[in-house]
């Protein structure tokens, strides 16, 4: 499954502080459709992420019925990117 989509970054300050982009809830609905194929516990869901140029392997993360995108420091700076930026999202889920 392959999804692209625009998200406000921002900054989560739980115990492990962390930057996210939340997947619209159109497409998190077909993705949780799909979750329990894909997901290796905890509903969290591996996946390939790119933005710009930058490509990553993390784990989107069930928050409120969507899914967060952890987005890691190493992608903001070399994306140069901030806390209320709006990048697109490119992201895989393989089945």
């Amino acid at each position: 499954m392959e999804f692209e989509f625009a998200g406000t970054i921002f900054y989560w300050r739980g115990p492990s502080p962390y930057h996210f982009v939340a997947m619209p809830l159109d497409l998190a609905a077909e993705l949780r459709a799909v979750a329990n194929d894909v997901t290796y516990g905890w509903g969290v869901i591996p996946a390939t992420v790119r933005i710009g140029a930058t490509e990553w392997r993390t784990s989107l993360f069930p928050k409120d019925g969507g899914y967060l995108v952890p987005i890691k420091d190493v992608v903001r700076r070399a994306e140069d990117l901030a806390e209320g930026d709006r990048p697109t999202v490119r992201l895989i889920v393989k089945r």
